[in-house]
């Protein structure tokens, strides 16, 4: 299936937007698609020299394989952890008893940008942006990225070199962060290309919600959701502490703070453009329906015990509604398929699940009465009545038995003797079937995935365009890069098979004039055959016999399979003439 988007060329230099092809397990889409699998080769073999094969593996965003996206994530989280180091050094109660270790963090942090800024300025003659300037390398360092390498490095080198107090300087660690802009500044041009021409709520919709246009834009958005939702349910973790939270009680609130200003607005971001969905176009009632979706729902719960705690705090204490905020950790379950495929199973498989509850509710109320009925004149106060009964048969049935509650008389210690046995079966049924269920229909989607590279390899190709959405799709199936060379293989030879004419039904040939040309002239050969090899004399008897063809069917046989002259067909008329 070949799409308008447009192949980058293959002679070194590279498009303005540059286009993923890796997928899941970092692996990447096999070389079907044209001229990469040449330059990815050329990578491998280290063609080029050293500097081409450096800038190949760490630098170049648009070869598949590489290990351009891991360095930059290493960067990236180096980037976050210093910033995290240089708040907690704040803190002398903090700082001052691991002084070394924030010194070692510090060394190393240093090690590893010195050594990103000094392969950058080596492999700039490689890089599309510097090479066609007099000196790339000089061109490099004048870029401002490149400047703010140098800057966060900088008041390290100058402490270690000059002889004055440059504690000042320090501050300048702060110039890291901007490093990320590295990273945003290209995936914001590409967001700004694919969104050209658009409106703002649509520009909207293709940064919070997954399309086409949102490119690596919409993914680090994701990415930084999802690690303020991380940040935000560590520092609830923390409060609890009281030491933590007595150090650190403001530091909590601001995390607290930005974490519920960071989630509203994604919020109102999402019920605002949400209309852009066909399912959601209508501006009151299509929004209502997006604001009581799983999802959307998940994300009211996040913010409303902040909102209702800064309210009405006066009226109720209500710092029990703290503890709710660990309910942001459900956001995650936006970012992951296995949630989404989970769901599919329970609801596929909800009418069986519902009968073994059932029948685990039954078995629980029955042994909890024989307990009762058995055990209470024994233990008054452990079976004092049949709900405290009902406690002990769930604990004994789930194999639990924690041993507060417990039979003495012979009659309950058998029960309990059979209702543990019978425990291990019941508990495994639910949890056999999800399995099952769960495995089921990753099958299933697989099966889709393999149709849909199927229909993608009608040309023989893999277009740009098919290679995201393989990436999008083996991510949420979580499959590794051999899992996806496979289910690509699989539908390749599926493809060859189906181009086999002599296998195909009529209708399908009949679709694709090529296919209808080449099976015409199939038969026009086989009828030639044909009438070199079948009996003429039986032939000619059988034709004669009643209206076995008609006469343009006589007239096409005779045309295709006139015998040499002399033979006694040759000057027969049609059969239903004689």
């Amino acid at each position: 299936m070949t799409s308008g988007t447009p192949t980058p060329p293959d002679d070194g230099t590279e498009s303005a937007t540059p286009v993923s092809y890796r997928h899941a397990a970092d692996g990447k889409v096999p070389a079907v698609i044209g001229g990469r699998a040449e330059r990815e080769r050329q990578a491998r073999s280290g063609e080029g020299g050293a500097r081409r094969l450096i800038y190949s593996w760490l630098f170049d965003p648009t070869l598949p394989g590489n290990y351009h996206k891991a360095f930059d994530r290493l960067i990236v989280w180096a980037i976050i952890l210093n910033l995290f180091a240089l708040l907690i050094e704040l803190d002398p109660q903090i700082h001052e008893p691991n002084r070394a270790w924030f010194d070692r963090f510090e060394i190393a942090s240093v090690i590893l940008f010195t050594v990103e800024y000094l392969l950058r300025l080596y492999t700039a003659p490689e890089d599309p942006q510097f090479r066609a300037a007099r000196s790339a390398r000089i061109a490099f360092i004048r870029n401002p990225f490149a400047v703010v390498d140098l800057l966060a490095v900088l008041p390290f080198y100058l402490q270690a070199v000059l002889p004055i107090d440059l504690r000042a300087l320090r501050v300048l660690r702060l110039l890291r962060l901007l490093k990320i802009f590295r990273l945003l500044i290209p995936a914001w041009r590409e967001f700004a290309e694919l969104n050209r021409g658009r409106t703002f709520r649509q520009r909207v919709h293709a940064l919070v919600f997954p399309s086409e246009y949102g490119g690596r834009l919409h993914g680090y958005f994701d990415a930084f959701i999802s690690a303020w939702v991380l940040i935000s349910v560590f520092s609830v973790i923390l409060e609890s502490v009281h030491s933590i939270s007595y150090q650190l009680s403001l530091e909590l609130i601001v995390i607290d703070v930005i974490a519920v200003a960071i989630f509203t607005m994604e919020y109102c971001a999402r019920l605002y453009c949400c209309v852009e969905d066909e399912r959601y176009r209508e501006a009151v009632s299509g929004r209502l329906r997006q604001a009581k979706s799983g999802s959307m729902m998940i994300d009211f719960l996040a913010i409303l015990p902040f909102f209702i705690e800064a309210l009405i705090h006066h009226l109720f204490d209500l710092r029990f509604l703290r503890i709710f905020r660990l309910l942001r950790l459900l956001k995650l379950t936006r970012y992951t398929g296995a949630t989404r495929t989970l769901a599919k199973v329970i609801v596929r498989e909800w009418p069986v699940m519902a009968a073994a509850a059932f029948i685990m509710l039954l078995l629980v109320v029955l042994t909890a009465s024989l307990g009762y009925l058995f055990e209470h004149e024994a233990q008054p106060d452990k079976f004092e009545n049949i709900p405290q009964s009902i406690y002990w048969a769930v604990i004994t049935l789930a194999s639990v038995g924690y041993g507060d509650i417990s039979p003495v008389t012979p009659a309950g210690r058998a029960i309990t003797i059979v209702l543990a046995l019978i425990g291990i079966g019941i508990f495994a049924i639910p949890a056999a079937l999800l399995s099952s269920a769960f495995s089921d229909q990753l099958h299933k989607e697989r099966d889709a995935l393999k149709n849909e590279l199927f229909d993608m390899l009608a040309d023989g190709q893999l277009s740009e365009k098919d290679a995201e959405v393989i990436n999008r799709e083996a991510k949420r199936l979580h499959l590794s890069a051999e899992d996806v060379e496979v289910l690509i293989e699989q539908a390749r030879r599926e493809r060859e098979a189906a181009d086999d004419l002599a296998k195909l039904p009529l209708h399908k040939i009949a679709e694709r004039p090529e296919h209808a040309v080449e099976h015409f002239k199939s038969l026009v050969s086989e009828i030639r055959q044909l009438g070199l090899l079948t009996d003429t004399q039986r032939f000619e008897a059988l034709a004669r016999s009643g209206d076995r063809l008609t006469v343009s069917e006589w007239q096409l046989w005779r045309q295709l399979t006139t015998p040499p002259p002399g033979s006694p067909i040759a000057d027969n008329e049609h059969p239903t003439k004689a």
